[in-house]
Formats: structure tokens, C-alpha cells, sequence
């Protein structure tokens, strides 16, 4: 069992009042925009569903800096926004700051965990899900050498490198898994440029599959294999119609079921506090299958990844979580 899964059955979920259904929902999109055609664009996607459903509106804000990060959260709380959905990592200790200040306020984290009694802490069991895309890539490949390019070089992404590592090898012990990093700040999310300068060095070294968890910068990873002609794995959202004929699948995370979900529950008046994790098992990540890379995916690959995924959720084959200890064997860091 992870170390999410366990916080989540120990977690106590508050129920919040029914008076916060009056409020308008806030969003705040982060850095990389909001259509990165990945994490960003996700959310905003599950926002936008919510809308066409219910006609309700929401308040939303773009970061354009770092610096934007407490001001943009404290305006939309002294907005009346509830909850206030924030995205990503680097908006934690912000909210660990910010939230005591609006107890009235609920908000919502993606990607992190705040423990505060106003705060959803949304998780998602990336490794599970970059299991599976990894061993595709593996049943894939014919040169017997992978390759990753991840974004900004920090543990939820080496997360992302460690499932596809494990995937991969799971499929063959003697495949190579080619690792690289974009940068190590913000910006590595959104640098295409770098991204394809990146998948071309991996081509060099034998790549035949790659698989992209960049934000923004992912979108010239994929460009680039399809330049060059071999196989790429989209991430977050379902990148497979960027490329068809080139984009083996995508690891799909429900960023935005996470939105959609926390803005329906507010509505209901009954959105919940405390930590939840988006898994396999509840379909918070998983592979994506369309008419755009249906010709490259063959029967046996489904099979197997089936397979996988059952006995991930059985319990059979448990999926190391580089969070856990900052290690991970497989993708050798």
C-alpha cells in the first residue's frame, strides 16, 4: 500500500457547510498557461465541463511570475471565491501561509499535500499510470532503448521517470531507460526548444519511444519525435491527437476530474477536507486508447497492460513510489 493511500484511509474529511454552495468557485492557473495542451489545460478543462453542465461561472487567474503566487491567492479569496483551486507543487508553502488567514474559505491544492483544516490535498498515484505507458514503450520499442524527458527536476516528476522506469524493465530486464531533466527551475516547464534538443540527444543514443512529463515543454518533445519518426507518450491530458500515427498513448491524469469534482461537491455543499488520491483504481490515471493511435497499439500490448493494471490494484505488483524514499533503482537516481 503508498504512503497516500495510507495517509488517505487515516485522513479525517471535514464536511463543510452547505453555505459555501453560494459562492462562485476560483481557479488559478499556473505557470505554463493555460493551454499547455497538458496539466494546465486539463484543469481548465474539467472547469469548463463544469460550466456546460450546470451553467454556473467560475473566477479564474493566470501566474505570470513566481511572484504572483500569495498576492493572486489572496485576491481571489478576498473575492469571495470558494473553494479557490490552486495547481501544482510549488503553490504548497504558499497555501500553507496563505490559508489560516481565510478559515471561512476553502481551497483546494492539486499535487500537494497542506495540512490544514480549510484545505483539499489532491494526489495522484502518477507512478501507477507511468507504469503502464512504460511498458508499452518497452513492448514497443525495437532498439531496446527508451527514453524520458521530464520538466523541472523535482520528485513528482522523477515520480513520473520511476513508474515508467519500472514499466519498462517489467517488459524486458535488459532494456535501456534513458533519463534527462529540462532545468531546475519554473522555467523548465516551458521550453519546447530544450525539450526537443533533449528527445534528438536521446534518438542519438538509440531512443525509439519517448515519454514526456514537461508541461509545455513536453509539446517539443513530441514534436520533435514525430520530426525524427519514432514513438512519443503524451501526459496529463490526452496528447495523442497532437501527432497522430507517432503518439503510442498518453498517460492520462484527471486533473480535471479533480476541478470538476471539488467545484460540483462546493455546489452540493458538501466538499470535503483533508487528503484524497486519484489512482487506478478510482481511474484517476490511466493510458489513453483513441482513433488517433489505435494503429500503433496491438492486442498483445492491451492485454499486458490490462494484466498490469489488475494486479496493480490487487496489490500483485506493487509500483515503487520515488516519494517515498527519493530512490528509485529502476530509473537509476
Amino acid at each position: 500500500m503508498s504512503l497516500f493511500r495510507k495517509m488517505t484511509s487515516a485522513a479525517a474529511l471535514t464536511a463543510l457547510s452547505a453555505g459555501a454552495a453560494l459562492a462562485e468557485p476560483g481557479l488559478i492557473i499556473d505557470l505554463g498557461g493555460k493551454f499547455d495542451k497538458s496539466f494546465n489545460e486539463s484543469a481548465y478543462t474539467g472547469a469548463q465541463r463544469w460550466v456546460e453542465e450546470t451553467g454556473g461561472d467560475y473566477m479564474e487567474t493566470e501566474l505570470a511570475s513566481e511572484a504572483q503566487r500569495e498576492q493572486t491567492m489572496r485576491r481571489m479569496a478576498e473575492r469571495g471565491a470558494d473553494p479557490v483551486v490552486v495547481l501544482g507543487f510549488a503553490n504548497a508553502s504558499t497555501l500553507e501561509t496563505v490559508a489560516p488567514d481565510y478559515p471561512e474559505t476553502t481551497f483546494v491544492i492539486i499535487d500537494s499535500i497542506v495540512d490544514e483544516p480549510n484545505v483539499q490535498s489532491v494526489m495522484f498515484s502518477e507512478h501507477e499510470g507511468s507504469y503502464l505507458v512504460g511498458l508499452m514503450a518497452a513492448m514497443a520499442s525495437e532498439s531496446g532503448t527508451v527514453s524520458f524527458v521530464g520538466g523541472m527536476d523535482v520528485p513528482l516528476i522523477r515520480k513520473f521517470g520511476c513508474g515508467y522506469a519500472q514499466g519498462a524493465r517489467a517488459t524486458s530486464e535488459d532494456i535501456e531507460v534513458i533519463v534527462n531533466m529540462t532545468g531546475t527551475t519554473p522555467a523548465a516547464w516551458n521550453d519546447p526548444v530544450k525539450g526537443g534538443e533533449l528527445v534528438r540527444s536521446q534518438i542519438g543514443q538509440g531512443s525509439d519511444v519517448v515519454f514526456a512529463a514537461a508541461g509545455g515543454t513536453g509539446v517539443g518533445v513530441l514534436q520533435a519525435a514525430a520530426d525524427e519518426g519514432i514513438a512519443a507518450i503524451g501526459v496529463d491530458s490526452n496528447q495523442n491527437y497532437l501527432h497522430p500515427g507517432t503518439m503510442l498513448t498518453s498517460m492520462v491524469k484527471r486533473v480535471d476530474n479533480a476541478v470538476y469534482d471539488a467545484f460540483e461537491a462546493a455546489e452540493a455543499g458538501n466538499l470535503q477536507t483533508g487528503v484524497q488520491v486519484k489512482d487506478l483504481e478510482n481511474q484517476g490515471v490511466g493510458y489513453a486508447m483513441d482513433q488517433y493511435n489505435a494503429d500503433m497499439v496491438t492486442d498483445e500490448m492491451i492485454e499486458a497492460v490490462e494484466q498490469a493494471k489488475d494486479q496493480i490494484i490487487a496489490g500483485e505488483i506493487d509500483v515503487h513510489d520515488y516519494t517515498e524514499d527519493d530512490t528509485c533503482t529502476a530509473a537509476g537516481f
